[in-house]
């Protein structure tokens, strides 16, 4: 199974120039947990970060403001990893594991946003192949992929020093 199969499109995003009070919007209006924040290039959007709910919410109590006077370039994360519409399901989810990510913009072959894939989407297709005989995503893959992401991020370093 390719991701294109299952991820979400269109996508709403928001600028680096936007503030946090449009992403919120975004993120009640969509019911969803995060949003890429996009600069325009060459007719296409390229991701250049993505904020969380809890990025937001952290931004606004850690500078005190607003969301409304909070740019996203202030709250959003850099370090954006992504996959392409022709990625398998395997691919995705090592991705997501090894990044403990819950999501992932799906881009082109020009780094254009295209779509948005998360655990959500693809626990879903495990649920609807489940008790198949050859699923393409097979429930230990979505359970594997919940427990590296949720994982404490310290602990990694703690059993490495040990």
């Amino acid at each position: 199974m390719k991701v294109q199969e299952l991820m979400a499109r269109p996508v709403e995003t928001c600028r680096p120039d936007d503030t946090l009070d449009r992403a919120a919007r975004i993120m009640w209006e969509r019911d969803c947990g995060c949003v890429p924040v996009v600069q325009e290039e060459d007719g296409g959007a390229r991701v250049v970060g993505m904020l969380t709910d809890r990025d937001l919410c952290m931004a606004a109590y850690t500078q005190g403001k607003p969301l409304a006077a909070v740019p996203a370039s202030s709250a959003m994360a850099r370090e954006v990893r992504s996959c392409r519409p022709e990625d398998s399901m395997q691919t995705a989810l090592g991705i997501l594991r090894a990044n403990q990510l819950h999501r992932l913009p799906v881009v082109d072959r020009h780094d254009h946003l295209v779509g948005m894939l998360s655990l959500a989407d693809i626990a879903r297709e495990a649920t609807r192949e489940h008790g198949r005989r050859r699923p393409a995503l097979a429930d230990t893959d979505v359970a594997l992929t919940v427990e590296a992401i949720s994982e404490p991020r310290g602990s990694r370093q703690l059993v490495s020093a040990a």
